[in-house]
């Protein structure tokens, strides 16, 4: 069965920095891309940014580009987000889901390109 845990949230500063990770197991993450995305209390949860199963591909949301950034370490079985610069309004459950593509990062508009999914990570971003 596959299985994503995430870690690595915390409590942060306005300014302040912080690493996610997303460990895979139970299936080859190789062949998968993979997404982070986020749900703010009384939001509904968005995507953040992809990256395609060699880690040659990546897009993000406009809200955090050049702030986030989205890599992978595949003989880790392990894919990260390290997000700089953060801001109050990146407070949000962070989510990490193996998608049903592989070489390619689709929009992350809609939620049906997610095949599996995380358990979450709390980021709070406050002073």
């Amino acid at each position: 069965q596959p299985q994503l845990v995430e870690s690595g949230g915390g409590l942060v500063q306005p300014g302040g920095s912080l690493r996610l990770s997303c460990a895979a197991s139970g299936f080859t993450l190789d062949y998968y891309a993979i997404g982070w995305f986020r749900q703010a209390p009384g939001k509904e949860r968005e995507g953040v940014s992809c990256v395609s199963s060699s880690g040659g591909s990546t897009n993000y949301a406009d809200s955090v580009k050049a702030r986030f950034t989205i890599s992978r370490d595949n003989a880790k079985n392990t894919v990260y987000l390290q997000m700089n610069s953060l801001k109050p309004a990146d407070t949000a459950v962070y989510y990490c889901a193996r998608l049903h593509t592989g070489s390619v990062c689709p929009s992350l508009s809609s939620l049906s390109v997610v095949a599996y999914w995380g358990q979450g990570t709390q980021v709070t971003v406050s002073s």
